[in-house]
């Protein structure tokens, strides 16, 4: 798996945070990666219904809330699919072999319940959820650093 999904839960979490619009060269400056693929990724996230930028206005802004935006609706909308996809199977396995006649279909289901698995977990998990464990995380190790002072 690319990078695409955790640069845009990165990207909805600023975005969702800033008390002002954040723009792509904002982004990208977080993010550690250029302003063109952030473009590419708010486009996706846009035309999912996630975000939006207004004309005049520099910068993106949610157009739902965060508890209605899930982990799997930021995985479908970046890569463009309808269902989680983990895993792949070796193309040219050979069929004179018992293992390499099976494997195929025996791979293939093991791996779809695993990600119909992980899929749920997805659809359970809003970017409330990401914010919230971000701000605990921060607070957590403040105290940590304000004790080792």
């Amino acid at each position: 798996m690319d990078t695409k999904f955790s640069s845009a839960i990165h990207t909805l979490i600023l975005i969702a945070e800033s008390e002002t619009p954040m723009n792509s060269d904002q982004i990208a400056h977080s993010v550690g990666t250029n302003a063109s693929y952030i473009r590419k990724l708010t486009t996706r996230l846009r035309k999912a219904g996630m975000i939006e930028g207004r004309r005049g206005i520099s910068g993106f802004h949610l157009k739902k809330q965060p508890n209605e935006i899930t982990l799997f609706d930021v995985y479908t909308a970046v890569t463009e699919t309808s269902q989680l996809h983990l895993f792949d199977i070796h193309q040219n396995p050979n069929d004179a072999c018992i293992v390499g006649h099976n494997i195929r279909p025996v791979l293939g289901n093991m791996f779809r319940q695993t990600e119909e698995d992980v899929e749920e977990k997805l659809r359970k998990i809003s970017l409330t959820d990401c914010i919230e464990n971000m701000r605990m995380y921060i607070n957590e190790n403040q105290e940590k650093e304000e004790e080792m002072k």
